[in-house]
């Protein structure tokens, strides 16, 4: 007869071993889930202006101040592995070498969490559920809203930001960015599952299996403006022609 400590060790194996075979199983089910992200990305601005990089330094040097539009929807990448997608967009400009490679700046990124790590389910709060008493319901005068409209709010995954600031002005090595050519921006993403690897951007010219790339992440080359020059919006976008009416910001993420 077995004794206690072995029954521990094969019931504690054995439990390892179906665990271990659900999260594969698990990670290797969302392949077959199709993700179709797209994105809307525009230039609304950009300016130059000039800056100590800290207190205590005396050399200036110049910094760019880049607005943007973006309208994106990510709904595709959440599915019941996600836990959260972190997205953030870059700016790409030659290098000031002849051979050197593209010079990359991330000028705003964001984390969008999943439904299920917002409200997550735990033994503390599935307690307070029960044992909280409910609240009398109110009627209210504002129409009620249709079922698509709150599947719609509570899908995580969309942006929409009009002549969003960034989170982070850009700056080169040379400590030079006026009169810069052949800049553009580009949306990427990262998705962080529970169990499983971490997936990338798939640019748009390529797929994998079920997965295709995000489609309008990139925006239309634009000129950095020099020092002295106020700044440059949209007419300044190559093919763009007449700049929009500017928009107030107002951004939401979800």
């Amino acid at each position: 007869m077995h004794s206690a400590l072995v029954r521990v060790q094969n019931v504690f194996g054995f439990f390892t071993t179906v665990a271990f075979c659900t999260a594969i199983v698990v990670a290797l089910s969302v392949t077959v889930i199709p993700q179709t992200p797209s994105a809307s990305l525009e230039l609304r601005n950009v300016q130059v202006v000039k800056g100590r990089p800290n207190y205590s330094s005396t050399r200036k040097q110049e910094y760019a101040h880049i607005k943007f539009d973006l309208d994106a929807d990510l709904t595709s990448l959440f599915n019941w592995n996600t836990k959260q997608v972190f997205v953030w967009i870059t700016a790409t400009y030659p290098a000031k070498g002849p051979s050197g490679p593209p010079s990359q700046a991330i000028i705003w990124d964001a984390i969008i969490s999943s439904g299920s790590q917002k409200n997550p389910s735990t033994p503390f709060t599935l307690y307070s559920y029960f044992t909280t008493p409910s609240k009398p319901t109110v009627k209210s005068r504002r129409p009620s809203k249709s079922k698509k409209d709150v599947a719609a709010e509570e899908a995580p995954g969309l942006i929409r930001l009009k002549n969003s600031k960034p989170k982070y002005q850009i700056a080169d090595i040379s400590g030079q960015l006026s009169a810069t050519s052949n800049v553009t921006l580009e949306l990427g993403w990262n998705m962080q599952p529970w169990v499983g690897a971490l997936t990338w951007t798939i640019r748009e010219d390529s797929s994998w299996g079920r997965w295709k790339g995000i489609v309008g992440a990139r925006s239309k080359e634009f000129n950095i403006p020099s020092l002295n020059v106020k700044g440059v919006n949209q007419e300044a976008v190559k093919g763009l022609g007449k700049p929009e009416k500017a928009a107030q910001a107002s951004p939401i993420v979800k």
